[in-house]
């Protein structure tokens, strides 16, 4: 890890530490949620513009179909991940 991150995890666990719980719990959510969505956003990302999927040239075919069901399906999973993340108790 590098020296700086390890140092910025540090000042943050330490300062968790100190907050109330309840505050804690709910900036690790936050924390998680974001964390959630950066990584669909990626990987949603790459697979359609780097895998020219996204975009429908003369005709669909066969990769468009699959990665718009892909992103139908990884919407209603991250929605999950909210929700077990919101809903769980902390």
């Amino acid at each position: 890890m590098l020296p700086l991150a390890s140092l910025l995890l540090k000042i943050t666990l330490q300062k968790l530490s100190a907050m109330e719980p309840e505050v804690a719990a709910f900036l690790r959510k936050i924390g998680k949620s974001i964390l959630a969505t950066f990584i669909w956003l990626a990987l949603t990302a790459i697979a359609a513009i780097k895998g020219d999927n996204a975009f429908i040239g003369e005709h669909i075919q066969l990769n468009n179909v699959l990665f718009y069901i892909w992103l139908i399906i990884s919407v209603v999973l991250l929605v999950k991940v909210y929700k077990k993340v919101w809903v769980a108790k902390t």
